[in-house]
């Protein structure tokens, strides 16, 4: 059965047509050209897929694609400034060499991005606490803490 969805995708309005099973991640990628977004696993396991739905980091390849009706949805694409300048969150990202294969990266930036948005000064342990969910196999984790305390003294500075 197909269904229009409604929604507000990176502050834009949308409307697709989307089978009753779809996931948001096939709508993103497939419907809406939004690439950004990565399935890893496809299972919820990894957080490679992560956007923010309503101000809450959710798997999109968990997340059915009819619960996102009337709600809004940030991508990572969602995160570019004027010009296609990088947010700061991105731009500590890629100070600290916190994006090496970069197939993990859109998840932490948005788990990060949720992250700030609900807490603008977590403790170290908040932080583990909202990154638990993605996996990286690359960095070693060191460098995207460093990252996202850069951008959270960026943000504090803004």
């Amino acid at each position: 059965m197909k269904t229009d969805v409604s929604f507000t995708l990176n502050g834009l309005n949308v409307t697709v047509t989307v089978e009753g099973y779809s996931r948001l991640i096939d709508v993103l990628r497939g419907s809406l050209g939004h690439t950004g977004t990565k399935e890893g696993c496809g299972k919820g396991e990894c957080g490679a897929c992560t956007v923010i739905v309503d101000g809450r980091a959710v798997n999109a390849c968990l997340y059915p694609a009819l619960e996102v009706e009337g709600k809004s949805v940030t991508t990572i694409e969602g995160l570019r400034g004027p010009g296609n300048e990088l947010s700061s969150i991105q731009q500590a990202f890629v100070d600290h060499g916190a994006i090496q294969c970069g197939f993990c990266t859109p998840g932490m930036i948005m788990s990060t991005k949720a992250l700030l948005d609900s807490n603008p000064d977590p403790t170290e342990e908040e932080i583990r606490s909202a990154l638990l969910g993605n996996l990286c196999r690359c960095t070693g984790y060191v460098q995207i803490m460093e990252a996202v305390k850069q951008a959270i003294m960026q943000l504090k500075s803004k």
